[in-house]
């Protein structure tokens, strides 16, 4: 399946089944999350496959998951050192391990503010300055959702997606690009369209300039991240959408890269990120 497939079937799964995973799949996915250290910004990401195959019932509720996430025995952890774009990174690198997942018909579900930060960090061996703002569980999707999953799908509404209108614009945010200006680079915006976010706000806007720059904005909830503290999980939507995008647009050879070429404006509300160029 190409990525742009993949990122169209790749859903949240909070309820797995107990078949063990390969040793080969597992020695991919670790080499995977070894390899891929950086992001856009060049922060290093540090990444870990954890088996929790040997904790008891207790230990495993202690971890903050229970109940929230069903049968999964491994977890993938994302640490880095905190500067200004680390969210940006970590979500970027986390995603990449998240598609390669998908890839090999594996289930993922992105987890920042529903487990218990300190019982992980342990597990991980945390350097000093290094935070842990996310993990996913990793293994196969039970056919049975949990209760409990498909309530917290229902009341954030993740099967839902705002309109191109909403989030891409052409050189000004008041002008929305139609699906048919896109040209080329279609497919990496529905990529981007298509991506998981926290509480499923969305926050990523899109300005195509008249060179035919995308520049990447975060429209964000300061209440709402404020709330998280140093957590501040819309940054890391913007590096997962950043994600989606280069993935789309490396596979269909598409040109351009990462830049910080700020444009002369930016728009009100919004907080200028990278621009592809």
């Amino acid at each position: 399946m190409t990525n742009y497939d993949l990122i169209k079937k790749r859903t949240s799964v909070r309820n797995y089944d107990r078949q063990e995973i390969g040793t080969s799949v597992l020695e991919e996915i670790n080499n995977y999350c070894t390899a891929l250290n950086r992001g856009p910004f060049n922060n290093e990401v540090r990444m870990k496959l954890l088996d929790l195959g040997q904790l008891d019932r207790q230990e495993l509720k202690n971890l903050g998951t229970y109940g929230i996430i069903k049968g999964a025995r491994y977890y993938i952890l994302a640490a880095i050192r905190e500067t200004d774009t680390a969210l940006e990174d970590l979500g970027y690198c986390l995603e990449n391990v998240i598609i390669k997942a998908t890839s090999l018909g594996l289930g993922t579900c992105w987890l920042g503010g529903t487990f218990k930060r300190t019982a992980f960090a342990s597990a991980m061996h945390l350097d000093e300055g290094e935070m842990l703002p996310a993990i996913t569980p990793i293994g196969y999707p039970s056919r049975e959702e949990s209760a409990k999953g498909s309530l917290i799908r229902f009341g954030a509404q993740s099967h839902k997606r705002k309109p191109w209108k909403e989030l891409f614009f052409l050189e000004k945010a008041e002008r929305p690009l139609a699906e048919s200006e896109a040209g080329p680079f279609r497919n990496a915006l529905e990529a981007v369209r298509l991506g998981p976010s926290a509480s499923n706000r969305q926050p990523w806007r899109l300005i195509r300039d008249d060179n035919g720059a995308y520049h990447f904005f975060l429209k964000e909830n300061i209440i709402y991240n404020r709330i998280l503290g140093k957590y501040k999980m819309q940054f890391i939507d913007i590096g997962i959408a950043m994600s989606h995008f280069e993935l789309v647009a490396r596979e269909e050879k598409l040109p351009g890269g990462w830049s910080r070429k700020r444009p002369a404006q930016t728009p009100s509300g919004m907080h200028y990120i990278a621009t592809w160029l």
